[in-house]
């Protein structure tokens, strides 16, 4: 028998794919899959203007008041999802330190468009 035909195939991968999800951002389908409940984009967006006041200005990551791992890969998958992290910009400067899609990152600041996505 040859190395390919013993390989497996992850169970995910033989399914099908349910087509309805197909237009759903990728960071929302990982906050299903999440064993604690993410924050959805909706919910980001009105915490990031109650702390900014107005889009574009720059919030410490650590002001949302999340843990580093809930803070982590909450940013981390709104920034792998296309469609949303054109809305996100990301900056390092003073403060608490936060691995963004493997990036050091302190501060993030959204674009006011980001509401025509919600």
């Amino acid at each position: 028998m040859s190395s390919e035909a013993t390989r497996r195939v992850p169970p995910s991968a033989s399914q099908p794919q349910d087509a309805s999800n197909d237009s759903w951002p990728q960071a929302a389908s990982t906050a299903l899959r999440s064993p604690t409940k993410m924050m959805s984009l909706a919910e980001l967006v009105e915490r990031y203007r109650s702390l900014a006041g107005e889009f574009g200005k720059p919030v410490a990551l650590s002001a949302f008041q999340l843990s580093a791992a809930e803070t982590e890969r909450l940013f981390s998958g709104y920034d792998e999802d296309y469609h949303i992290s054109r809305f996100f910009h990301f900056s390092h400067s003073g403060g608490m330190r936060f691995s963004i899609s493997g990036e050091p990152v302190t501060h993030v600041s959204l674009d006011a468009e980001i509401q025509t996505i919600l």
